[in-house]
């Protein structure tokens, strides 16, 4: 009788464990969908350089150079001011479609931006 308890509960506590380890492996799925929503701007580039993102997200470049960046619609959508090491900028896409993005200052940094 007592094995079977033993069994027992080593059953719930390794089901409890596994549900556990599921819901941090989503969490940590749900941790890297945010971090595509994240642009940084590092060593004269955009990084990533192509993302595909739902319409109604949200971006935000983030400046890690020590030089000053714009990020600008070759659309006319959007520009932003001189964003200094550091500084940020956000942009919500709402409608679908391709937009190519480049940095005012230093136009041969580029990036595409497609929304679903």
């Amino acid at each position: 009788m007592k094995i079977t308890t033993l069994r027992h509960a080593l059953a719930i506590a390794l089901g409890a464990a596994s549900i556990l380890a599921g819901t941090a492996g989503f969490h940590l799925a749900q941790a890297q969908d945010q971090q595509t929503d994240m642009i940084t701007i590092k060593d004269f580039m955009f990084s990533p350089m192509s993302v595909t993102i739902k319409a109604g997200s949200t971006l935000t470049w983030k400046n890690l150079d020590d030089e000053p960046h714009t990020v600008v619609s070759d659309a006319g959508l959007f520009r932003s001011a001189a964003l200094d090491q550091n500084e940020t900028f956000e942009y919500k896409f709402t409608k679908p479609g391709v937009y190519r993005i480049f940095c005012g200052i230093h136009p041969n940094m580029r990036e595409t931006i497609t929304v679903q």
